[in-house]
């Protein structure tokens, strides 16, 4: 078969027993309408939106994922919502933007004009998260009727409160597929 360009996001012939973008913002969006509709994501006391961190999004499954294309998708959904920002000078395992941590060094360089240095590098204008994101992504195969393989991708998304370790919201979305019990998923 020769190569040809698709649209990935109308094209329904090329699907296979493993994921791919399309099962993202299906499961993406579809967890993001149920935390927007849960009415659990209240704004903070003073109106504005809530400050949400990534924290780990795990892959149990046999594929090669990169969870970030679900955590981007979801951060992108929540900001649009205008309900939730998302912070890039914390995260689990540093600032998830490296260069917001080194620009708050700059107003202690001499070597910088203090004068164009962000003001918001400066003490006490970094915002803090009060919500943090968590979840799973996780694999089920089991072989079904006829010899056919069925695999189920369960998206799970948590969101807590930082302050009090509540989770405010739970969530979890399931992608199946049916194949050939011949197909492997990884």
């Amino acid at each position: 078969m020769p190569t040809t360009r698709i649209d990935p996001r109308n094209d329904r012939s090329a699907i296979g027993m493993g994921l791919d973008n399309r099962d993202f913002e299906e499961a993406g969006r579809a967890l993001v309408r149920s935390m927007l509709d849960s009415g659990r994501l209240q704004p903070r006391p003073n109106g504005e939106p809530r400050v949400m961190a990534i924290s780990r999004i795990t892959n149990d499954t046999t594929l090669r994922i990169n969870t970030n294309e679900l955590t981007q998708l979801v951060s992108v959904e929540l900001s649009n919502s205008g309900r939730v920002v998302t912070t890039t000078a914390v995260g689990l395992d540093g600032p998830a933007d490296p260069l917001v941590a080194r620009a708050r060094q700059l107003n202690q360089s001499s070597m910088m004009d203090q004068r164009t240095v962000a003001r918001t590098a400066g003490r006490g204008q970094v915002i803090a998260p009060d919500l943090s994101l968590s979840g799973n992504i996780i694999q089920r195969t089991n072989r079904v009727d006829g010899g056919a393989t069925r695999v189920d991708y369960v998206f799970q998304l948590n969101l807590t409160n930082i302050r009090t370790g509540i989770a405010l919201w739970q969530g979890q979305e399931v992608i199946s597929r049916v194949g050939s019990g011949r197909t492997v998923t990884w």
